[in-house]
């Protein structure tokens, strides 16, 4: 496709982008306000499970249209085994802004870490709370709230770069998960989000239209035992990102998703 196409083509679908950007957006208001009237009503338990599935279907519905009008071609497919296994920290890379709408929009029992500013979003906010997501204004509260949920039968999810990946494959990784796993005895899954997609990277606006269809497929890696010495566990898991992310560059995204095992630490 020459420069010329590419534009043209651009110019043709992002009327398209942003008609989907605003629908997200307008669905996302239209729960926020929902789970407004829900959350004093439900009991705790309740309403973190229409919470956490209010949210996950309302993201499915957002991928499923955008992939039925050619914007997105994504494939989750290896999500599947792990959406009712209680108890488990997944983690994942980071190259966009997208990357958690797509995990917990095929984990419904799911929690996420938020900002905490995030809490009063109007477009967030609400929802968060009714689904008892996990704010992270306190280290300490943070990690005692995130036990506790995995240890009720919760699943978390979680970006150990803490932020969108910038400058490179990977940035380095920040503690605090492999210290919840050691304190909740959960299991780490590893996810690979596989993408050559710009759009929503570091430093790239939403209104910008990217390369069209983006894709997205996902990869399970290995599994994680949970260690007593974290520290020693968090380096591990940072190498072994480190060495699938940098030996995928400029490889073509994997089709087939599998999960392995690694042995217990002690």
């Amino acid at each position: 496709m020459t420069r010329a196409t590419g534009f043209l083509k651009a110019i043709l679908l992002a009327p398209v982008l942003y008609v989907l950007l605003l629908g997200l957006g307008l669905a996302s208001l239209a729960w926020n306000l929902i789970a407004m009237v829900l959350y004093p009503l439900l009991p705790a338990a309740r309403g973190r499970v229409v919470g956490r599935a209010g949210i996950a279907y309302g993201y499915r519905g957002f991928w499923i249209i955008a992939s039925l009008v050619g914007m997105m071609r994504i494939d989750a497919r290896c999500l599947a085994p792990l959406r009712d296994e209680a108890g488990l920290v997944i983690v994942a890379n980071h190259p966009t802004m997208l990357d958690a709408l797509l995990l917990v929009a095929h984990l419904p029992r799911s929690a996420c870490i938020m900002k905490a500013s995030l809490m009063k979003n109007v477009f967030l906010g609400a929802g968060a709370r009714l689904a008892r997501y996990i704010r992270n204004d306190s280290a300490r509260t943070m990690i005692k709230l995130a036990v506790a949920d995995l240890r009720e039968g919760g699943q978390l999810v979680i970006f150990p770069e803490g932020t969108r990946t910038e400058g490179g494959p990977l940035n380095p990784f920040r503690p605090g998960v492999t210290l919840i796993a050691k304190m909740a005895q959960a299991p780490i899954q590893t996810v690979f989000i596989d993408t050559d997609s710009p759009y929503l990277g570091k430093g790239w606006p939403i209104w910008r239209v990217p390369p069209l269809p983006i894709v997205f497929n996902l990869r399970l890696g290995e599994r994680f035992a949970p260690s007593q010495d974290s520290d020693a566990l968090l380096a591990q898991l940072e190498n072994y990102y480190r060495h699938h992310t940098e030996a995928r560059t400029g490889s073509a995204p994997a089709t087939e998703c599998q999960s392995s095992r690694a042995p217990t630490l002690s």
